[in-house]
């Protein structure tokens, strides 16, 4: 039911990306295509990592977490953007908009955490190889995953807590297709200065020096590297640290452009939230996983044990 001015609004209009209904079909099969390699690439990296002890390290087990993170991050937002491309009614309830929001926030801010936890281990492995068993324990790795998962949840409860806190009593209309802050608090009724700020603060805090950390650490690594004698090693490293520097181009780039930077057009600033909302969790254990000798050995060796009889005939 449509809210008048003198109300609370009780539920919101997901306008989403488009209103021509070819380009609707469109994207509802292009959406469901990359929600499928998402759920199905980031379950089988999680079932290798778990099942095969030779990735049993620290790079793998964060990984692990990263790939959960994704998974629920694109859970979160894809199979309802998927209802409403093929729906008249595109409602949202205010209750579940609040929790699509801070589920968002949880699992894409630990995303963040993680990778720039990812780049650390990364600058260890590289640049101290004789000091990584001692400084990354298990114990370190536990207490990093657990710091980062943390992270995600208070950076969550300070943005939807600034932004739940406000008044919505005109319009209900979201130009996008989810739940986002900054879409959101376009519409409340109210001075949102303050909220914007705090907002603003948790992104320094969680995509700014995140970055800072990323960049010192792969700047230490490229100086590493160039120094290696051997053309294989330096071929090796900027091999896997090609691939991490790619996710953290795509994901962060694009978060900031929406976070961090004065307000663009609606349509820029929902064709950027594509990037870090659908196109990343998908991206992520395709190049981890595509790049690397050891989760390809991984994969080889349960087809082998589960298709024995099919790989003989293809050789």
């Amino acid at each position: 039911m449509r809210q008048t001015n003198q109300t609370q609004v009780m539920e919101f209009l997901l306008l989403g990306l488009s209103d021509d209904p070819y380009t609707k079909k469109l994207l509802f099969i292009l959406f469901l295509g990359v929600y499928l390699v998402t759920v199905l690439a980031n379950l089988l990296l999680m079932c290798l990592v778990q099942g095969d002890s030779r990735l049993h390290t620290p790079m793998y087990f964060f990984l692990c977490n990263l790939s959960l993170a994704d998974l629920c991050f694109s859970t979160n937002i894809i199979p309802q953007a998927l209802v409403h491309l093929l729906s008249k009614k595109k409602f949202i309830s205010f209750t579940r908009c609040a929790a699509q929001l801070i589920l968002f926030l949880i699992f894409g801010c630990t995303q963040c955490a993680f990778l720039a936890v990812m780049s650390y281990d990364r600058y260890v492995a590289i640049c101290n190889p004789l000091h990584y068993p001692s400084i990354m324990t298990w114990k370190v790795c536990a207490q990093l995953a657990a710091g980062s998962w943390t992270s995600g949840i208070l950076v969550s409860v300070v943005d939807t807590t600034f932004t739940l806190r406000l008044p919505y009593r005109g319009s209900n209309s979201i130009a996008h297709f989810f739940c986002e802050a900054p879409a959101l608090l376009i519409l409340a009724s109210t001075d949102t200065c303050t909220s914007e700020t705090a907002i603003f603060l948790m992104g320094v805090m969680i995509l700014l020096i995140p970055v800072s950390l990323i960049l010192v650490s792969y700047s230490h690594i490229i100086v590493t590297v160039i120094k290696m004698k051997s053309a294989v090693g330096r071929l090796k490293a900027f091999s896997t640290c090609g691939s991490h520097l790619m996710v953290v181009i795509l994901f962060y780039g694009s978060a900031i452009v929406t976070y961090m930077t004065p307000k663009s057009s609606k349509e820029q600033e929902k064709l950027v939230s594509v990037f870090y909302a659908v196109v990343t969790p998908m991206l992520n254990p395709l190049i981890y996983s595509l790049r690397n000798k050891d989760v390809k050995g991984a994969l080889k060796k349960v087809a082998t044990r589960n298709f024995p009889c099919r790989l003989e005939i293809c050789h």
